[in-house]
């Protein structure tokens, strides 16, 4: 059962609760878990971009189509679509030699306030380029040129590449058996699997010398896996050798590439301010990196009206 994580509290009431789960695990074992999830299977959401992004590497597209550090990054990115984000998908694309009608991860505003501000200022329109995840719709794509599949139905359960990734996501989380599966918010299948499989799969990416392009694209170019005001972001950029993704559903994981080890946030309601409180009270309670955050509830006004705690 989910455990209370985070308390909203206004005046000494508390207004909101948000329960969960917390698991920190290394390759072999669960070292300490708040909230005991029973094997439950959850949906990787976005957090498997990384684990689909691996096999840029195993089929040499990082080679192929020469791409650059902020490219691998922008494969496995939920990105906010600002102008450095788009700028990079246009030209990942024009490199496989195709346009932007063969994305099938549909349109959406950017999650940047500041790109919508600007679109808004200059009159121009939202494309499928500002969607979180055209990155990783266009890292398909390269691999159907690749190898000679169809790029109309990549999206496509039954299709050979989403096959792989599946094979692929199994084999690096350690999955055993069959867990439930759907189509994510972009359209393309996304697996479910416990907690700790999860985070067998991050480490097994991340610690992995073989994935080090993955990994250090991450290190590098943190704005471009996230962006604006993401947490995911904000955890690279203030901390040393520390991974982390968020993913849909109320996700992040986070790895320590010096201890080799992980942890999980689930957060049951998909709070996202109550999942950044969660994960970096747990960096923090870790001594694995300490990320500014505020926990104050303010008016419009800026008045100070409440506090946000963490329980752990």
């Amino acid at each position: 059962m989910p455990e209370s994580l985070v308390k909203f509290i206004r005046n000494g009431l508390v207004e909101q609760e948000h329960f969960g789960y917390i698991l920190l695990a290394n390759k072999d074992k669960i070292i300490d878990e708040t909230g005991n999830s029973n094997d439950y299977p959850f949906y990787l959401r976005s957090c498997a971009k990384p684990l689909q992004a691996s096999l840029l590497i195993d089929f040499g597209m990082d080679k192929f189509f020469n791409m650059t550090g902020e490219e691998i990054a922008l494969c496995c990115a939920s990105h906010t679509g600002d102008e450095i984000h788009t700028q990079i998908a246009q030209n990942l694309l024009k490199k496989i030699g195709l346009e932007q009608t063969a994305l099938r991860c549909g349109i959406h505003e950017p999650l940047s306030k500041k790109e919508q501000k600007r679109l808004t200022e200059n009159g121009e329109s939202i494309n499928v380029f500002h969607n979180n995840c055209s990155g990783k719709h266009i890292m398909m794509l390269g691999l159907c040129v690749m190898n000679g599949w169809d790029i109309l139905t990549y999206d496509d359960i039954n299709h050979p590449l989403q096959k792989l990734i599946k094979q692929k996501i199994y084999d690096l989380c350690e999955v055993k058996q069959e867990y439930p599966v759907t189509s994510d918010g972009c359209g393309v299948p996304i697996h479910s699997m416990p907690l700790f499989n999860m985070l067998k799969g991050y480490l097994n990416l991340f610690c992995n010398p073989v994935y080090q392009k993955i990994t250090q694209a991450f290190l590098n170019h943190p704005y471009i896996i996230g962006g604006e005001e993401r947490l995911d972001t904000k955890i690279i950029e203030n901390s040393t050798n520390i991974i982390a993704k968020v993913g849909a559903g109320g996700l992040c994981i986070v790895v320590n590439l010096e201890k080799e080890e992980a942890f999980v946030v689930k957060i049951s309601d998909s709070n996202m301010k109550a999942r950044e409180i969660a994960v970096i009270d747990t960096l923090k309670n870790l001594h694995w990196a300490d990320v500014p955050v505020d926990k104050t509830i303010k008016t419009l006004h800026e008045k100070i009206v409440g506090e946000i705690i963490s329980l752990k």
